[in-house]
């Protein structure tokens, strides 16, 4: 193969199929019809002497030959990527790009509404897509530049990702307004008492199925709480509150959110629970990417209400 003439958007099509594993979606990512990321296909496939990507029902699954590629291939876009860039200002007003996040459905309603209103003024070409957590291992994700970043409580991660604390997220107990417990048995504003929280049913959100933070915090003061319902996403548990008969522990933030729409009261843990740090996350390799960058502080920007 002549490398000399080889043509490095053939590279950016490569990658594009990669992450999507679909040759609309990688088409819409990059700016090219579906039409043209086929004959891009189809050329890398000739000059590599290997299929690349073989379909299997609506995903375009990559061959060995492309797997071992992926990873060379997403640094040097990178590395290219910066180097052309270098210290010039990047001017959101005019970048055509999609951002993708991963993180819980409590990023769904806490933040991607008002970001989607921040950047359609600053940048009304930029498109963004959330991406739930259940999707997979998140730092996989990064590593293989799924996701531009990840959102989500504080892990001890690997050294190639780079890390910013959004915001610290405690949690409060949500209780419809209607429920018999609030009527039949007033108390000081903002406590709830203990025999009652462990008494009353309760939803979480569970992505599988595992006891949390307020299951510990109860076991080391012996008592324990009555589990009736698991969800996979906040919105869900919320709503379940809101049909009048269960109560649960949410992050703050997440509470005050929905509290007026779905009629609900907030209340203080009877018991004291550590308070999640919310992280972005982020691969090292975009540490000085200038559009990369804008966008990390263009989220932050948008969670500082939250740090109050």
């Amino acid at each position: 193969m002549n490398f000399a003439a080889f043509d490095l958007n053939l590279l950016r099509v490569f990658n594009a199929l990669m992450r999507e594993r679909s040759v609309t979606r990688a088409g819409e990512i990059i700016g090219l019809s579906q039409p043209a990321v086929s004959a891009a296909l189809n050329r890398l496939r000739h000059l590599l002497d290997d299929q690349l990507f073989v379909r299997r029902g609506n995903d375009m699954v990559p061959t060995p030959r492309a797997e071992g590629l992926d990873e060379a291939v997403r640094e040097a876009l990178a590395q290219i990527e910066t180097a052309l860039a270098g210290d010039k200002r990047f001017d959101p007003g005019t970048t055509d790009r999609l951002f993708t996040l991963i993180g819980a459905d409590f990023f769904s309603t806490l933040l991607m509404p008002s970001l989607s209103e921040r950047l359609a003024v600053r940048a009304p070409h930029v498109k963004l897509r959330l991406v739930d957590i259940a999707r997979g291992d998140f730092a996989r994700l990064l590593q293989e530049d799924a996701v531009d970043v990840a959102m989500e409580p504080s892990f001890d991660m690997p050294d190639w990702i780079s890390t910013e604390t959004l915001f610290i997220a405690p949690l409060a107990i949500i209780i419809a307004r209607s429920h018999p417990a609030i009527a039949k048995r007033p108390w000081r504003a903002g406590e709830f008492p203990l025999d009652l929280f462990c008494e009353l049913p309760h939803a979480i959100r569970s992505v599988d199925g595992m006891p949390g933070v307020v299951d510990a915090s109860l076991a080391t003061a012996g008592r324990s709480r009555r589990v009736v319902l698991m969800l996979p996403h906040f919105q869900s548990v919320a709503l379940a509150v809101a049909q009048g008969r269960l109560i649960a522990a949410v992050p703050i933030q997440f509470a005050r959110a929905v509290a007026s729409s779905l009629d609900l009261a907030i209340y203080d843990l009877p018991v004291p629970v550590k308070a999640h740090d919310i992280k972005l996350y982020w691969h090292k390799r975009h540490d000085r990417n200038p559009a990369h960058r804008w966008f990390r502080e263009e989220i932050l920007s948008a969670t500082e209400v939250f740090r109050a």
